[in-house]
């Protein structure tokens, strides 16, 4: 297998057009290859500078994990301090978790963050939403989103072997002239739930107005997780 590590969006294009795999850290793929056999040539974007981003506002789809640090929001840290062991993090990749992998450990602090994707085509590159970059798994560059006020992430323990674990996410973001408002993304066995609504005058009534979008439909012991959080982030607006 030919190995490429294009340096600029314009080689990478190129490795994209004339069939190369493109792979991360190839720990979702490599026991699949060795089973039914290596593509001809494939390509990292390790070397990509815009692939390789990090900071408050972004995060580049080659980053690898155990790098993603209190620079970005808490949500999207302590995500990525999830997933799997020391050595998957410093192996895998921002994008093969939210694009390639079936778990997704990220996308639920991606949705809280309300990120916007850049992707990499044959054709050149533009911007998509997390739902078409969940349905058609292009090559993810970077994500961008506006910082929020707060955020929160939990990820419960789960039994070898058995379902995925059950993944909470929620962010405070501000509004000019506006109440602020709350982003919750749930990760119930392997479906992401999300809602959004204005944070209302108390914890109670906004837990209400958020049963009324779709995690309105999680089971009872999904809600016995998210409301704590929820009440914990609106709290932690008054200690600012």
């Amino acid at each position: 297998m030919l190995l490429r590590l294009p340096t600029s969006v314009t080689e990478a294009r190129e490795c994209l057009a004339e069939g190369a795999v493109p792979i991360g850290g190839a720990t979702l793929v490599w026991a699949t290859w060795q089973r039914d056999g290596f593509p001809e040539a494939a390509f990292s974007l390790r070397e990509l500078p815009e692939a390789n981003v990090l900071g408050p506002d972004t995060v580049g789809g080659a980053v690898l994990l155990h790098r993603i640090d209190a620079t970005v929001p808490d949500v999207l840290r302590l995500a990525a301090g999830t997933v799997g062991t020391g050595a998957v993090r410093r192996t895998a990749t921002v994008g093969g978790n939210i694009v390639g992998s079936t778990l997704r450990c990220l996308l639920p602090a991606a949705l809280v963050l309300d990120a916007r994707a850049t992707v990499l085509e044959p054709d050149g590159v533009r911007e998509a939403d997390l739902a078409e970059v969940v349905a058609k798994r292009p090559v993810l560059l970077s994500l961008r989103w506006d910082p929020p006020t707060a955020s929160a992430y939990r990820k419960l323990s789960g039994e070898v072997g058995g379902a995925p674990p059950l993944v909470v996410a929620s962010a405070l973001h501000a509004r000019i002239g506006a109440p602020d408002r709350l982003r919750v993304a749930v990760r119930d066995g392997y479906d992401v739930l999300s809602g959004t609504t204005p944070c209302e005058p108390d914890a109670g009534a906004t837990l209400d107005a958020l049963r009324a979008t779709a995690l309105g439909d999680l089971p009872a012991a999904a809600w016995d997780v998210v409301r704590p959080q929820v009440v914990g982030l609106l709290e932690s607006r008054g200690t600012d």
